[in-house]
């Protein structure tokens, strides 16, 4: 601190004994300043407690310090849906010792195709991390290929190029099927979750593959939302449409959850009359009555990886274009 405010660059100039301009390159990345010069303006910045404009360093650099987690889902997704609420943590806690801050972007109601598209095309942000995403959001297309660093949580529709983490859902799929089968199940339904994402078409496939494998009818899906309450309106309906099932196989612990309140309410007890399995292990599972046999999702793992692979992205570092596909697990409850 000057007697007159905070120090200025023209007093780090003045105590380093360099010109302002050179003071300013030392500053903000150190772009033809000799060793001598840049020693000297980091001595003086420490000395006097100088603190750069951040403003005023995006000119010269074209950085902005922060990167956007995108998540197009509405805002009250991520107080209630475990796997959002841990990527939000995930990538908070991965910035951290990092000068970047962290940009939130949530879908709002009536948001025209391509907004957000649009906003991280505009400079706002170094880089992007997208979770969650749905066909319409027209985030691949706008990301693949552009300037910006992108590496999206979970697997786009086209890869063209994108980086990407995800957890292996086919297998999920196939190993929650196997699961009931094991048990005896022949007549074992499935809800899927939100065909325009990939997780919700991966998981019904592997479901499908097992059914298939097995010699069984593949005719008693219902299309979830990743919710319960969407949970609870699929179960039913499968119950109406199908009353012989004696499984289902939920594409997210909170949709099986909705589907043990609607077995309930039905008279039907799990697992002695209709098994359930999961997809998560979050903390749902550990919640219901029966506690919910589940496969794990390993979230924390995945959003590590994809923080770490956007870090080494603006940094410059040579990053694989390979994707990051984790192992799922299954979690033994009481529910199968």
């Amino acid at each position: 601190m000057t007697p007159d405010g905070p120090p200025t660059l023209d007093d780090v100039a003045r105590a380093a004994g360099v010109s302002r301009s050179t003071a300013s390159r030392a500053i903000n990345g150190g772009l033809r300043v000799s060793p001598e010069a840049q020693a000297a303006v980091d001595d003086a910045v420490a000395r006097l407690g100088y603190s750069p404009n951040r403003a005023a360093r995006s000119l010269v650099t074209r950085r902005t310090d922060s990167i956007a987690l995108v998540m197009p889902e509405p805002d009250e997704r991520i107080f209630t849906d475990p796997f959002l609420a841990a990527t939000l943590r995930g990538v908070s806690a991965g910035l951290a010792g990092t000068d970047l801050q962290l940009v939130l972007l949530l879908a709002r109601p009536g948001e025209r195709p391509g907004h957000m598209a649009r906003y991280l095309g505009s400079g706002h942000v170094d880089g992007v991390i997208v979770t969650s995403h749905h066909r319409g959001d027209r985030l691949e297309p706008e990301l693949a290929g552009g300037p910006l660093p992108a590496v999206f949580v979970g697997r786009p529709f086209e890869d063209d190029g994108l980086r990407w983490v995800d957890v292996d859902n086919v297998d999920g799929g196939r190993l929650a099927t196997r699961r009931l089968l094991e048990r005896g199940c022949r007549r074992i339904a499935t809800i899927t979750g939100p065909l325009d994402m990939t997780s919700g078409v991966d998981r019904l496939s592997g479901w499908r593959a097992e059914m298939r494998a097995a010699g069984l009818p593949d005719d008693a899906v219902v299309e979830g939302d990743f919710t319960i309450a969407g949970g609870t309106e699929a179960t039913q309906r499968l119950l109406d449409e199908h009353p012989d099932v004696d499984a289902i196989f939920a594409a997210s612990d909170l949709m099986a959850e909705g589907a043990l309140r609607a077995l309930a309410a039905r008279g039907l007890s799990v697992p002695g009359d209709v098994a359930v399995v999961g997809f998560d292990d979050l903390g749902v599972a550990a919640s219901t009555t029966p506690r919910l046999t589940t496969l794990r999702n390993p979230a924390v793992e995945m959003v590590n990886a994809a923080t770490s692979t956007l870090l080494a992205l603006l940094a410059g570092e040579d990053v694989s274009p390979e994707p990051q596909v984790f192992e799922v697990e299954l979690v033994e409850g009481a529910s199968a």
